[in-house]
């Protein structure tokens, strides 16, 4: 079965982790062992391209992560001191994207028809080793984009997904683990360019107020692309039940990460050794499909090597490649084989279906 990855940090991984994706992990594990790196996530990384498509997993949300990894920093994913640089990093990431799209390794994907035709490709050839592997691009957190009325150049260039914040304050409004805090006076400004020009908003890393004003401001398509709830693993990081129920109302699929202090309770990172199974994120998936009372608004955001790697992944997880174990556990459960397909990529492919034919 093929895979829909709402969250990737690929370019990241490949320009401020130095790592050439198109190795598998096992030599990318090798390369960095044989240099003696020892840092946090080093030589125990899950995502590459050859192990994209050995797990199926054909069509990801790739983003722009304007952030310096900064090690012994914390936390050591850092904001750039000034726009203009994190514009600048922006820009590198996309080249990067660019490379790999004339190399044949990857396919950007821009709208619905380019959407659908990749996927019937790979849908008449799982097996297939010449396909590039789709992407659709995000960026997680706005602060490359200057100014509010720089969202339509970004859409031009290809950029389809915005998250406007991340961890801590951003210069459009307040991110994870902040508390009390709205939108800057900007951040208003730029919802409403992204809904004129149709550019999705992704609600992940909001704060809870700013979670509360984008719903009333923006009233475009929105997603989730890499969240877990709250119920389950109490942190500001996760959806709430009445966040996911507001979700469900305006038609949004979210994605779930299998980043382990997201998917179990008092994980502390460097310092839990429980070893979390993969199977713990149907918990995560079952309870929005329950709040929802279908199976239509869960899917997968994996975000995989998002500043980590095994040490703070489930433990019998090797690669991104065992994402192909999923469909086994949700059938356990007793999910119909309708509704794992929509959680493993339907439900994204019907999002974007509709969210992009709308696009006038």
């Amino acid at each position: 079965m093929i895979i829909f990855d709402a969250h990737l940090d690929l370019a990241w991984n490949a320009i401020d982790w130095n790592r050439d994706l198109r190795l598998t992990c096992e030599q990318i594990r090798k390369v960095e062992q044989e240099a003696g790196m020892t840092d946090k996530g080093r030589c125990c990384n899950t995502v590459s391209l050859p192990d994209l498509r050995r797990g199926k997993v054909v069509i990801v949300i790739a983003t722009l992560l304007p952030r310096i990894l900064r090690i012994g920093a914390m936390p050591a994913i850092q904001r750039f001191a000034h726009m203009e640089a994190a514009f600048g990093h922006a820009y590198g990431q996309m080249g990067y994207y660019h490379a790999m799209c004339q190399e044949g390794y990857m396919r950007w994907i821009k709208n619905w028809p380019q959407l659908d035709e990749h996927v019937t490709q790979w849908k008449a050839d799982e097996e297939s080793q010449k396909l590039p592997i789709g992407f659709i691009l995000s960026m997680e957190g706005a602060d490359s984009i200057l100014r509010p009325d720089q969202v339509e150049e970004w859409f031009n260039l290809g950029l389809r997904i915005v998250g406007p914040t991340h961890y801590g304050v951003s210069p459009y409004g307040h991110g994870t683990s902040t508390e009390g805090g709205f939108f800057k006076p900007q951040g208003p400004e730029l919802l409403r360019e992204m809904e004129r020009v149709g550019m999705i908003l992704d609600v992940t890393h909001l704060s809870d107020q700013c979670f509360d004003e984008a719903m009333d401001l923006y009233h475009g398509p929105m997603l989730a692309s890499h969240h877990n709830n709250r119920t389950l693993t109490p942190n500001q990081r996760q959806l709430t039940d009445e966040q996911t129920k507001r979700l469900v109302e305006r038609g949004a699929v979210i994605g779930h990460a299998l980043d382990t202090w997201m998917m179990i309770p008092n994980w502390i990172r460097g310092e839990t050794r429980t070893q979390v199974p993969l199977e713990r994120i149907c918990d995560h998936i079952d309870r929005v499909c329950q709040i929802a009372g279908n199976a239509r608004h869960a899917a997968i955001g994996t975000d995989l090597d998002g500043g980590y790697g095994r040490e703070q992944s489930p433990f019998d997880l090797d690669t991104i490649a065992d994402l192909q174990r999923v469909p086994g556990y949700l059938k356990k459960r007793g999910y119909t084989d309708a509704d794992i397909e929509g959680i493993m990529h339907g439900n994204w492919l019907r999002f974007f279906k509709d969210a992009w034919s709308k696009r006038k």
